[in-house]
């Protein structure tokens, strides 16, 4: 069968490939294309457009890059039509994703989406789109069910697929020597895998350094950035910044400052005790402020409904507060156990691997009972 997947950011990337994976292994004859990165790139097809120039996050931001977010969403559009794929699957992203799911739907094409929309978070009545546009929806998080089943959905409940990858990584033994680091225990800085996030987070990280000399800080690169784009970040401060190692850098980490998205929960699977922070443009937050219905912004903390990691938000985003919570993590033997137990706690309420194989096998039964209806 002939797929067109949609993946608008790193962690759409990981996932569309893990899922390509797992189709490859049932349907001999997949032929893949895509809007991606390079994971995905990896497990064959065609790659049309990198998530690099698509990540806009924020309304104000959204409102700046307008022209190029229409010029994609024209691009992808057409290139759907041209390639008439038995299966759309659609993997998070949903400012964009879901003006695609409409146009294919009325293009009679079959719309899964993967990793549902956040649409718990704000603007609940978008389901009510979702269910006229989204053929199936596959959703990654426990308490995505009850919320859907409120509004009349039966969606597919297929575990993370984040715990597929924590189970498939495979350390290097040798990661320390081949990144010529100190020896020093490590605290890993994750400012995000945006231009917005980097320029507003790493030097309030960076800020924490002078503080914990005993400590070796490690920036974990974003794969569309290179080294020179952070040495405007860095100045004078001699601190590695590794790219395509984020798991080995969280593997070897005593303590982790991380920006709001997917790996505040990669930093739990590992059991790197983090400080969560996040700056935007004011008035985007502000926007998000009145419209969002939720009480905290990492996964860890939306997963277990209670705080079990800090969040500096804007103006608590300072070094001067990353650098407390940062000697709370390390120092603190009580607030260190403590959120290692509520991690505990977390795996079992995320369950087992096999997200990615799980989906795959729906994907495929669906579009074959579809095909089957047709002829």
């Amino acid at each position: 069968m002939k797929y067109y997947l949609v993946a608008g950011e790193a962690s759409g990337d990981l996932h569309g490939a893990n899922l390509m994976k797992a189709l490859k292994e049932l349907d001999g004859q997949a032929d893949f294309r895509f809007f991606g990165g390079d994971l995905m790139k990896t497990e064959g097809g065609t790659l049309v457009k990198h998530y690099a120039d698509m990540a806009f996050m924020g309304f104000v931001e959204v409102v700046i890059n307008l022209n190029t977010i229409l010029k994609n969403l024209k691009k992808c559009k057409a290139d759907i039509l041209a390639y008439k794929p038995d299966v759309l699957v659609l993997i998070d992203f949903p400012g964009f994703n879901l003006k695609i799911a409409e146009f294919a739907k009325a293009q009679g094409i079959e719309v899964y989406y993967y990793i549902s929309p956040k649409v718990w978070a704000w603007n609940q009545k978008r389901v009510l789109k979702i269910k006229k546009v989204v053929d199936h929806l596959f959703c990654i998080l426990p308490f995505e069910v009850e919320f859907y089943k409120s509004w009349g959905m039966e969606i597919d409940y297929v575990g993370n697929p984040l715990l597929d990858a924590v189970d498939a990584f495979k350390p290097n033994p040798n990661f320390i020597v081949d990144n010529h680091l100190t020896g020093k225990k490590i605290v890993a800085l994750l400012p995000g895998s945006r231009k917005q996030e980097i320029s507003r987070l790493l030097s309030e990280m960076l800020g924490a350094l002078e503080k914990f000399p005993h400590h070796q800080f490690v920036v974990a690169g974003a794969p569309s950035f290179n080294a020179e784009y952070y040495k405007q970040y860095l100045g004078d401060k001699n601190i590695p910044v590794i790219f395509n190692a984020t798991y080995d850098i969280l593997a070897n980490a005593e303590a982790a400052v991380i920006a709001s998205g997917t790996a505040t929960l990669e930093a739990a699977l590992f059991n790197v005790p983090q400080v969560v922070v996040y700056r935007g443009n004011a008035l985007t937050i502000g926007i998000a402020r009145m419209l969002i219905k939720i009480k905290f912004i990492s996964l860890v903390n939306l997963i277990m409904g209670r705080l079990v990691v800090a969040e500096l938000i804007q103006k608590d985003c300072t070094s001067l507060k990353i650098t407390e919570e940062l000697n709370n993590l390390l120092h603190n033997a009580h607030h260190r156990q403590q959120m290692l137990a509520d991690y505990d706690a977390l795996d079992e309420r995320m369950g087992a691997p096999g997200a990615s194989a799980k989906t795959a096998k729906l994907i495929v039964k669906y579009a074959q009972d579809m095909k089957a209806l047709l002829f």
